[in-house]
């Protein structure tokens, strides 16, 4: 494959020179997370369906609480899932890892179809968080690793998306489930059975794809430096491959790096949070407040218009980075971050223009403001490390967040309403204003060997 391809000579598309397996190598990774968006995005649609059917009477009397628990182990899994896949992927290699994850994952989202409590609901969705974790992580290592430079952003933008189908589909698959009812009260258990499918795909992943060549070169040449600013240590061999997770950490340009990014992260992390977890009841309520038929129904739009909104951005993201440079990108991210946040909770005056601004919010919050961590750390880490650095860039951010669903409630209450708490949290998007001008740039530049 063309891994190392040098920038586009003048007049050339950016898609020029890609062939089969570049869009095979897509394909896999997209649909992974498509995946995990569906698996995601389902928790969320069926936990009241969940509740009801498994809590105690006098379980029921904190419903909130219960579903913050169920979502919240779901994440803290994912965050360890993804730390240990990202590491794994660095010595196992990229494809292997993938057909691991995608394979677990959807045995345990199938098996969560057949729970009979809430404490084994949870437990499994724990270990189905566990094994969904990894996948991002080496699909986003394959893909800038066999993608020519000039158009790797643009793909890991397509990549991203991925997420962004997925929350659709589960949307669409529940509203035809739940028009139709086939199990009745237990036709929550249909939407498992559907997100176990993926199985199968680990079939086409053996098949499709090849092993990452720089990666294996990296591992050939026992090239294990973390930057390319390593200078002479970046060819320098050993018998003995230091750990990579400790790697990272180790030498100080990396970091660096590795911190910085974090704290971009956690940004991203902390601020989706507090619009995804609240915008769909404060839209309910505003339906409410408008006198609008069916508030429920209204709060579901304004949740999709978000999701659209973010998978415009995603779809967008590679060619914005690229146009603008990764620095004034992120800059761009969190800026647009933090005005529609208060767009959406401070500055709407009526139901339409909350529609609007939820449209608007999600291209930032969400598309935006996740598709950077597809683009940028894969161009600031080299191939033993890249994995390793995505998965901890992405994932130890989720090791604090994983809270929020459980005390979200709390939250809400200690703040004295949705948009004043929901401002508070967002308040963190200026952390993204500051942080990207100490970071280097790397438009233009090739990827780390």
């Amino acid at each position: 494959m063309d891994s190392v391809a040098s920038p586009a000579p003048s007049g050339l598309h950016w898609y020029s020179g890609l062939d089969a397996k570049h869009w095979r190598v897509l394909t896999a990774s997209f649909l992974g997370w498509v995946f995990d968006g569906y698996e995601a995005y389902a928790l969320f649609i069926v936990m009241p369906f969940v509740l009801g059917s498994m809590l105690t009477p006098d379980q029921s009397a904190h419903r909130a609480v219960w579903a913050g628990v169920a979502i919240g182990v779901t994440l803290l899994g994912w965050g360890i899932g993804g730390m240990a896949g990202g590491v794994l992927a660095d010595y196992v290699g990229r494809k292997r890892m993938m057909i691991y994850s995608v394979f677990f994952y959807a045995v345990f989202t199938g098996l969560t179809a057949l729970a009979s409590t809430f404490a084994l609901f949870c437990f499994l969705r724990f270990i189905t968080g566990f094994a969904m974790g990894s996948e991002w992580s080496t699909g986003v290592a394959l893909l800038a690793e066999t993608w020519p430079n000039r158009a790797r952003p643009k793909g890991a933008g397509f990549l991203q998306s991925g997420f962004g189908f997925g929350t659709l589909i589960a949307a669409l698959v529940w509203l035809v489930l739940s028009q139709t009812q086939p199990l009745g009260a237990d036709t929550w258990r249909l939407v498992f059975v559907i997100g176990a499918l993926p199985a199968f795909f680990c079939l086409y992943i053996r098949r499709a794809i090849d092993e990452s060549e720089r990666w294996l070169d990296a591992i050939r040449k026992q090239r294990w430096a973390v930057t390319e600013d390593a200078g002479a240590a970046a060819t320098r061999g050993g018998s003995e491959r230091p750990f990579t997770l400790a790697e990272i950490f180790r030498e100080p340009e990396g970091r660096r790096r590795v911190l910085l990014a974090f704290l971009l992260s956690l940004s991203t992390t902390v601020g989706w949070w507090a619009i995804s977890s609240w915008l769909p009841q404060y839209a309910v309520l505003s339906a409410k407040a408008a006198g609008l038929a069916n508030p429920a129904q209204w709060g579901l739009r304004a949740t999709l218009l978000y999701t659209t909104g973010a998978v415009v951005a995603y779809l967008a993201s590679g060619f914005l980075a690229d146009a603008m440079g990764r620095r004034l990108y992120l800059f761009f991210t969190f800026l647009g971050s933090l005005l529609t946040t208060a767009q959406t909770y401070l500055w709407t005056t009526s139901f339409d223009a909350l529609l609007v601004a939820s449209f608007i919010n999600g291209f930032f919050t969400l598309g935006c403001a996740y598709s950077w961590m597809a683009i940028y750390p894969s161009e600031l880490f080299t191939s033993s490390v890249r994995a390793s650095a995505a998965a901890f860039i992405f994932n130890a951010a989720r090791l604090i967040a994983w809270v929020f669903p459980i005390v979200a409630g709390s939250i809400i209450q200690a703040f004295g309403s949705i948009p004043r708490a929901a401002m508070t949290l967002g308040s963190i998007y200026v952390i993204g204003l500051v942080v990207p001008w100490f970071m280097p740039e790397t438009r233009g530049r090739p990827l780390p060997p």
